[in-house]
């Protein structure tokens, strides 16, 4: 098997990871109020981040003040803010629903440099946001009519939100004055994100009260263990035997990986206008990571960031 080869299945490996918290956040806001699972999330996963940034050899470097507000904005909206949308956005939606909606990240990434930073978009770009949109479309405007209920309808928008979340990270990232390793930058956000998340946390406990049952415990130790640190250590490993052309393409796991696991895990029955949103985003996907050098600035980051926090 050559070096690239091992490379992109390194890379899907990790994406299936990402794809699979998708259900699995199903089962953790069945019992565990947002808040309180991020912030559990983030703390079981923190010391595994600091271990690995002390056996590389990681150094904090003297952060700007411009960069260290930025880590902060990123930290609010990649590692809280879409944890907790993602939970809830499930809860009121379906699993695969928020698994299509989800593999839309590379063309949101896309259109909100588009729309916030300016940036030009070439034809391939265009055409992968217009083909994710036409895919969440698909859902939202399902010809069921029960299936279109204002609950779900929340549930997916929430999960939208939960991505253009992930997408300020992603741009965040690209406006860093001091770029910062991967591995160092990952423990940061997780810092950062259990942080953020106890005070909310603490003050929805009452509220909003959570039962911590084994099943919610378990997901929670899957979630912040394997597709956070072990998602990352996949993608990195994979992406320094690829190119960025060809990692980013592996994102086109992540829908699949949670479309799958929603029915087999979760017992979820798939319909047709979801499969057809699945199609629509994987076009997307692929037209968005194959579109150029300045598709690629968008699009390939986005598949390099996902693996550390989701």
């Amino acid at each position: 098997m050559s070096d690239a080869l091992k490379g992109q299945l390194l890379c899907s490996l990790a994406m299936l990871l990402v794809g699979s918290t998708v259900a699995v956040s199903k089962i953790i806001g069945a019992d565990i109020e947002p808040f309180l699972a991020t912030a559990l999330r983030h703390a079981m996963a923190l010391p595994v981040f600091v271990w690995l940034a002390w056996r590389s050899g990681c150094v904090m470097p003297r952060l700007s003040r411009h960069d260290a507000l930025l880590l902060l904005v990123q930290a609010a909206a990649g590692s809280v803010g879409y944890t907790v949308l993602l939970i809830q956005g499930v809860m009121w939606s379906s699993a695969a629903d928020a698994g299509v909606v989800a593999g839309t990240l590379p063309a949101m990434a896309a259109l909100l440099a588009v729309l916030m930073l300016g940036e030009r978009p070439g034809l391939r770009l265009l055409g992968a946001i217009a083909l994710a949109t036409l895919g969440v479309m698909a859902l939202a405007l399902a010809p069921d009519s029960a299936a279109a209920t204002p609950t779900r309808l929340l549930g997916i928008a929430a999960v939208l939100a939960a991505i253009a979340c992930e997408a300020v990270f992603i741009l965040g990232t690209k406006r860093l004055r001091q770029p910062l390793p991967p591995l160092l930058l990952s423990t940061l956000m997780c810092a950062g994100g259990l942080l953020l998340s106890v005070l909310p946390a603490c003050y929805l406990a009452r509220s909003t009260p959570s039962t911590l049952s084994p099943a919610a415990l378990m997901g929670i130790a899957y979630y912040a263990w394997l597709p956070t640190v072990g998602g990352f250590v996949l993608w990195y490993a994979g992406s320094a035997r690829t190119s960025g052309v060809r990692a980013s393409l592996a994102t086109a796991w992540l829908p699949v990986s949670a479309l799958l696991l929603s029915a087999l895990l979760l017992g979820e029955a798939v319909q047709p206008w979801q499969w057809a949103g699945l199609a629509c985003v994987l076009a997307a996907v692929v037209l968005a990571s194959t579109g150029g050098a300045r598709t690629e600035s968008s699009a390939a980051p986005s598949a390099a960031r996902a693996p550390a926090r989701t």
